[in-house]
């Protein structure tokens, strides 16, 4: 015969009252750190309700006025691309590390565009689910920050430019204007006058960054067959767009990918259609990870502290909901870290000491 098993009870404020031998309203003033007991009774409860395990509920926390202890974290990006996407899960799980250290919850949603994210972020604040949140992928015509700062939504975009954003948001940012020109720079150092840049979502600020740096640099170095195709960033993408410009009758020397999948998978499409790598093209992926190590020949990346990104713009939010004026933080540039996909470009002359 199958047992019946019933839930635990979680401990109330009553429970704690009767224990410590007190009154309820005396337990709800220690616990709220209000005045109207001693400091004696109030650490006596406070004990009492630690030795119980007694926490306080969402929903009292909001009708009290004391916030939800949740922030929001809203993707729109294709869904299928996120789960192999090394940078966002190292960034969440930075962002999970820095609210941890003030209990605080991450409400996560994944969205088809910035259409419905603004939907979500109406809904959110409308039933009162978070405290703030942390925006990601900023646009270069991006509707959010006007609308956050409309609904009065404490927020830190997450790869944003400098500037002024409004009252309660701040930005936690990274050059990646001067991590383009140093990757330039070096492919160029070594002979390479035909690169072509694998970039990731259109209308993404960073993307369009990236691919202005790119074309202000071949300008500066006299270089013309200079290009950017834009992707979703997935491999499938990585591995077509590979196919496409080695496939031409003057295909590039270099290839600059947006992140480590699309790169790897650029090294198995060159492969395939009989290129040598470094020998005849070189291949840089934007994100280091696992994978860049984990293929034949290993990846020249960019790399950085993608967990101290995310704890930082963790920390910046957790100002904003202190109360603390909103600010402009960067975050240390990309560096590039040189393997085995990077090399001096066929038939180039060139001095690499």
């Amino acid at each position: 015969m199958a047992v019946r098993r019933t839930s635990p009870r979680r401990p109330t404020m009553k429970d704690i009252a009767q224990r410590a031998g007190v009154s309820e309203s005396a337990v709800s003033f220690a616990l709220n750190d209000r005045p109207g007991v001693s400091e004696v009774t109030r650490d006596r409860v406070r004990r009492v309700a630690r030795q119980l395990g007694w926490r306080p509920s969402a929903a009292a926390r909001q009708l009290s006025g004391e916030g939800s202890a949740t922030v929001g974290l809203v993707v729109a990006r294709p869904a299928d691309t996120l789960g192999v996407d090394s940078f966002f899960l190292q960034l969440i799980s930075g962002i999970q590390e820095g609210l941890a250290t003030r209990h605080l919850g991450l409400l996560f949603q994944v969205v088809d565009g910035v259409e419905d994210e603004c939907e979500v972020y109406r809904r959110w604040w409308a039933e009162r689910r978070v405290d703030g949140v942390l925006v990601v992928d900023p646009r270069t015509d991006d509707p959010r920050p006007e609308l956050l700062a409309e609904l009065g939504l404490p927020g830190v975009i997450i790869g944003g430019v400098p500037g002024e954003l409004g009252p309660g948001l701040s930005t936690v940012w990274a050059d990646d204007a001067g991590a383009m020109a140093a990757v330039v720079d070096r492919l160029h150092a070594l002979g390479h006058r035909h690169i072509v840049h694998i970039a990731g979502l259109p209308g993404l600020a960073h993307t369009e960054r990236r691919i202005r740096t790119l074309r202000g640099e071949a300008e500066r170095l006299g270089l013309t067959g200079v290009r950017s195709l834009t992707t979703d960033y997935s491999d499938a993408e990585g591995a077509a767009a590979a196919r496409s410009v080695l496939g031409a009758p003057d295909p590039p020397t270099a290839l600059v990918y947006d992140n480590d999948v699309m790169a790897v998978a650029g090294v198995a499409a060159a492969s395939a259609l009989g290129f040598s790598v470094p020998g005849d093209v070189s291949i840089v992926a934007w994100e280091d990870s696992a994978l860049c190590r984990m293929v034949h020949p290993w990846l020249s990346a960019l790399t950085r502290d993608t967990l101290a990104f995310g704890r930082t713009a963790a920390t910046e939010l957790l100002a904003l909901l202190d109360g603390g004026p909103a600010r402009t933080v960067q975050v240390p540039v990309p560096r590039l870290i040189e393997r085995e996909s990077t090399g001096v470009a066929k038939s180039a002359v060139v001095d690499t000491a």
